[in-house]
């Protein structure tokens, strides 16, 4: 027999010397698990089994409602470790030099369900978890640093796009690309989704971004706007549409095998995390908004600020508890770190914690995975879920006079100066450029690359059916773009274009 064999039969000899007794969830002794309880051997079974009818009644309640989107996702834990300083621009504790947080990060894919296919083309979520000393700050991204969409108005309309016909119950080439041609703000994402960027080899091999404008606020109250960058070190690696659906034919798990597999191995993966800095005088001088979550700012005018190393190096113990659990909020901030005017963040605001409450339950930030390591102390009374025993002490109500929480004003931020404080519909497709940014990004491309982009659009058009009209309107976007980028889809699609009238970047003359 191989010597490992003998190390597993001492192993279970072990185990099975050092069981523990099986109980019901109150704790009572379980004497049979094997046979259930029947009036003779051929009888009907006896409502009095209890420890029968609560293993069925929990088997039937084991599942939790799957994310609406990013439903497919692995997760590990780790520690940020800042090795810069950007004291200068926020007093929040965690990110001084020579911090060490605890962090939980969990990938994903946006549109498929919980079985889908790791290896599909994607956006790929990137939401993080910092277990801080004032609290935890969640950062909720993606491998991207843009969206679709501006407004969250159009939030919901994008998504049906990206799930299955009601009629067909398939997925609708012909809804992505009508949505996207008839949303001009989608063409840059929509640019790197179709890109070699857009099926990532793994999660270990991509970026990640915070996407959003956030702010750093210091301790002389100046508040600066910020967007977060996670810069992989272990290299970018992509897949093509080839080598991607040969992967899904091995496996559908290719991402969380890769992740599991290079931790358990103590191959940590490592990310450096960067900010760029844009002050509230430089925000209102920009050609673009820089609140609108379709553009980015441009390292040549706002360089990446080097402030530390994010490692991956423990697997979670329970993918449920510790992953499917995890509630990633962007309401969870920290002093020194705030929000910001985009639009689309503040809606996450509500939409997040609202998600929560109905996939998991009222207090969802009791489960361990998502309670912070401080103390908490809040008059949410009762409700599903409520996992500790408070003590009021007949301070149950705010304000009060005996002794409950209170207010800490040393923490309230400085006030936000708006020029136009008027309340309206505002048109967002007004004053925004929606082609120049992703043109740059056309002609920052090698011919390889752009030959890559074109064909996987074309490819993807057209295993879709997608209507000549939509692809027309779609192909008058990119051109606008680039003209090169939409006569090139154009020709792959057999489709008849005037490219004279277009210059490159001509929308924004």
């Amino acid at each position: 027999m191989l010597k490992g064999s003998f190390k597993i039969q001492e192993r279970m000899h072990d185990m099975a010397q050092s069981k523990k007794g099986l109980t019901t969830s109150a704790g009572a002794p379980v004497s049979d698990n094997q046979n259930s309880l029947t009036v003779g051997p051929r009888g009907p079974l006896v409502l009095q089994d209890v420890a029968l009818i609560e293993k069925l009644a929990h088997q039937n309640r084991e599942r939790v409602p799957e994310r609406t989107v990013h439903a497919k996702g692995s997760g590990a834990f780790g520690t940020l470790t800042i090795n810069g300083d950007i004291s200068k621009y926020t007093r929040a504790k965690f990110l001084q030099p020579g911090t060490k947080t605890d962090l939980l990060i969990r990938f994903s894919t946006v549109a498929g369900e919980r079985g889908a296919a790791d290896a599909e083309r994607d956006v790929r979520g990137f939401a993080l978890k910092f277990y801080t000393e004032e609290g935890n700050f969640d950062l909720v991204g993606n491998n991207t640093p843009v969206f679709f969409v501006r407004d969250p108005y159009k939030f919901p309309d994008f998504i049906h796009t990206q799930k299955r016909d009601p009629r067909t119950n398939l997925r609708s080439p012909t809804a992505m690309w009508d949505f996207w041609s008839l949303s001009p703000e989608s063409c840059h994402q929509v640019t790197i989704l179709f890109s070699d960027r857009g099926l990532p080899a793994s999660y270990r091999h991509m970026h990640g971004f915070g996407s959003h404008t956030y702010s750093l606020i210091n301790s002389k109250e100046d508040r600066h706007w910020v967007k977060f960058h996670f810069k992989t070190q272990q290299g970018i690696k992509n897949l093509t549409n080839d080598e991607g659906a040969e992967l899904v034919g091995r496996t559908r798990e290719s991402h969380q095998e890769d992740l599991y597999n290079s931790i358990e191995e103590k191959s940590f993966p490592k990310w450096r995390m960067y900010v760029q800095i844009m002050s509230e005088e430089q925000a209102k001088k920009t050609w673009y908004n820089p609140f609108d979550l379709t553009k980015v700012w441009p390292h040549g005018e706002f360089p990446m600020i080097e402030v530390g190393t994010m490692e991956l190096n423990r697997n979670p113990t329970n993918y449920f508890a510790e992953i499917e659990q995890a509630a990633f909020n962007p309401n969870n901030m920290v002093p020194g770190v705030s929000w910001s005017p985009d639009k689309m963040l503040q809606s996450r605001t509500f939409a997040y914690a609202d998600a929560h409450r109905y996939r998991i339950g009222t207090h969802y930030e009791m489960l361990p995975v998502n309670k912070p390591k401080v103390e908490v102390n809040h008059y949410h009374l009762d409700g599903a879920m409520r996992l500790d025993v408070p003590e009021y002490n007949h301070a149950y109500y705010e304000p009060n006079s005996f002794g409950g929480p209170a207010q800490q004003e040393q923490y309230r931020e400085p006030p936000l100066k708006l020029d136009d404080a008027t309340m309206d519909r505002f048109d967002h497709h007004q004053g925004n450029d929606d082609y120049r940014q992703a043109g740059d990004l056309f002609r920052l491309m090698d011919a390889d690359k752009k030959r890559q982009l074109l064909d996987n659009i074309a490819e993807h058009m057209k295993r879709g059916n997608v209507p000549e009209e939509i692809v027309r309107r779609q192909i008058e976007v990119f051109m606008r773009c680039d003209p090169a980028y939409g006569s090139g889809l154009a020709e792959r699609m057999g489709v008849k274009v005037y490219s004279d009238k277009y210059e490159s970047g001509s929308a924004h003359h």
